[in-house]
């Protein structure tokens, strides 16, 4: 009788161990999950890839190596690669090995973005990348490179009533300050690594310029205006209110103003 009665108390002292456990279980699985929805309502999520296999290094990936995954998009985004993307990487070489259930980098994958060697990822949203014809003396003896700022000026002859173009009919104006040089020919700052400290030779020079920008400048060029920069300090983002137009007269009634002025600053240093 002893015996049972200790036998049936050991059954329940159990069973109650285990409903406990199961409970206790059941709350930090509600709390773990409480915790992951709270982190996908502030930062979102993201479908991405992982490897589905153990992938050995060089492997030429295949759809079937691949699997999706929803995960934060804190720390991934713009890294890790999307379901969106598998297209993009089918048929790509992995530069390392790898263990199933990692998640899958552009860094991992030989060429890396395809998206980021393109002009179009280095554009500001709502900015346009345009170029126009400048090399030589007119892109401050091609010393121009990619990241560094410019102002735009513009020398244009005006017909007269007649068409023809007389000493009064041509000026010289400012177009745009402070623009960002977004390529020299075809070189850009990331492809500019490695090249030599003067890099080569351009005959155009491609800029960052709002929609509005970008149709003055083309209407200058149509204009058969000839466009100059001139390198800005990169400290310096002033912009210069008011700039006249320069033509003949201008020149003769301020050119020794302009000097005095020079030389004061001069001896300001």
């Amino acid at each position: 009788m002893k015996r049972t009665i200790v036998l049936a108390a050991s059954i329940l002292v159990g069973v109650a161990a285990a409903v406990l456990t199961r409970v206790y279980v059941s709350v930090k699985e509600a709390e773990i999950k409480e915790q992951k929805d709270a982190l996908n309502r502030r930062y979102g999520t993201i479908e991405i890839l992982v490897f589905a296999r153990d992938i050995p290094t060089g492997t030429v990936l295949a759809a079937t190596d691949l699997e999706p995954r929803v995960a934060p998009k804190l720390g991934l985004r713009g890294q890790a690669i999307t379901r969106e993307s598998l297209v993009d990487v089918v048929g790509r070489k992995v530069l390392l090995s790898h263990e199933a259930g990692e998640v899958v980098f552009w860094s991992d994958i030989d060429g890396g973005n395809p998206a980021d060697r393109g002009l179009s990822a280095d554009l500001k949203p709502k900015m346009r990348a345009i170029s126009i014809n400048c090399s030589g003396a007119a892109a401050v003896s091609g010393m121009v490179k990619p990241n560094d700022h410019v102002d735009v000026i513009g020398t244009f002859a005006f017909p007269g009533a007649d068409g023809k173009i007389r000493n009064g009919d041509i000026e010289t104006r400012t177009i745009l300050q402070n623009v960002l040089v977004l390529a020299t020919g075809q070189t850009t700052a990331k492809t500019a690594a490695g090249e030599s400290e003067f890099g080569r030779g351009y005959a155009t020079v491609t800029l960052e310029v709002t929609p509005r920008e970008a149709e003055m400048l083309v209407f200058a060029e149509q204009m058969k205006g000839r466009l100059v920069l001139t390198l800005r300090s990169r400290t310096d983002v002033t912009y210069e209110r008011e700039l006249p137009k320069v033509d003949f007269e201008m020149i003769k009634s301020e050119i020794e103003s302009l000097n005095l002025e020079r030389q004061r600053n001069l001896g300001g240093r």
